[in-house]
């Protein structure tokens, strides 16, 4: 049997005046719904305006034949895709570089002398190197006169055109020009999936790890594209002292972002890439919370 929610409901608007229903249903396409998800759908069904505060009551659930297309609160948002490995306490993302210490600054239990009887709060310290976690690198990380993250803007690194190139560590370690040629890469983020992020917080995952070449770096410097990711421990060949990758895309102000995850849940396009650092002066790397958003248009 088709379930409908039956519910009363006041709303109230910032420019004064209210609306109240009583015994309103609605077709629903599961076995619930929340009373925030309600309220947002009605005052999107009834196209409200300055809508405050908003309250259901009496609300339940009924088996009653559907009358019109159902509540479904999932169907018609965008997805987002988080790309970003957690960074906990003792996690070490390049080694030979020290992992963050994750502590409290202020407990909640030394809080409650501070404040009123069943309040409490807790501020944490962290200390760490700009390289851990999925970070982004900027201009300055490679260059001494290039933009730190205070510099960059934006536009540089949130809701980027994106695609993603795979091409399989079980297949090659070095990724060529040859393995970018015959895609749209123009103004876009362009995310490497190697598969290498399977391996992460291993020991695996810093030696013979999948990495660009030079000349793939020129070719997608020449191609014009705005950010290159990769999941994988470095862009560049890490067992010798040169870094041509980081130093082709950083000094054309490309953007990089390493240690990418979770690459096999996107298309191959269709979907923008967001990559945000905090606003810092005079660094040129920090951790990002990685996310591909892809347009649900069912």
């Amino acid at each position: 049997m088709d379930k409908r929610v039956q519910f009363d409901f006041e709303i109230y608007f910032t420019n004064g005046g209210s609306i109240k229903g009583q015994d309103f249903r609605l077709d629903i396409a599961g076995d619930a719904i929340t009373d925030k998800e309600l309220a947002s759908y009605i005052v999107a069904d009834l196209q409200l305006l300055m809508v405050g505060e908003t309250k259901i009551f009496n609300k339940k659930i009924i088996e009653e034949t559907h009358k019109r297309k159902p509540v479904n609160t999932t169907t018609e948002k965008d997805i987002l895709i988080d790309l970003s490995h957690t960074i906990e306490n003792g996690l070490v993302t390049y080694k030979g570089l020290p992992a963050p210490i994750i502590c409290d600054y202020l407990s909640r239990e030394n809080s409650k002398n501070i404040y009123e009887e069943g309040t409490s709060f807790q501020i944490g310290k962290i200390e760490m190197v700009t390289n851990t976690g999925t970070y982004l690198d900027c201009p300055f990380h490679r260059f001494e006169n290039g933009k730190d993250l205070s510099e960059v803007g934006l536009e540089s690194f949130t809701d980027l055109d994106g695609i993603v190139i795979s091409i399989p560590f079980s297949e090659t370690l070095s990724i060529t020009e040859e393995h970018l040629k015959n895609y749209e890469l123009r103004d876009r983020a362009v995310l490497i999936h190697t598969g290498w992020d399977r391996h992460w917080n291993t020991e695996n995952y810093y030696e013979h790890h999948p990495s660009l070449t030079k000349v793939a770096a020129e070719y997608l410097r020449d191609s014009g594209v705005k950010l290159v990711g990769i999941d994988s421990h470095n862009i560049d060949n890490t067992t010798g002292k040169s870094r041509p990758v980081h130093t082709t895309l950083l000094g054309a102000e490309i953007l990089i972002v390493e240690h990418l995850c979770n690459l096999y849940l996107l298309p191959q396009d269709g979907f923008t890439f967001s990559a945000i650092p905090p606003k810092f002066k005079g660094v040129g790397t920090f951790p990002v919370r990685a996310m591909a958003k892809i347009k649900n248009t069912k």
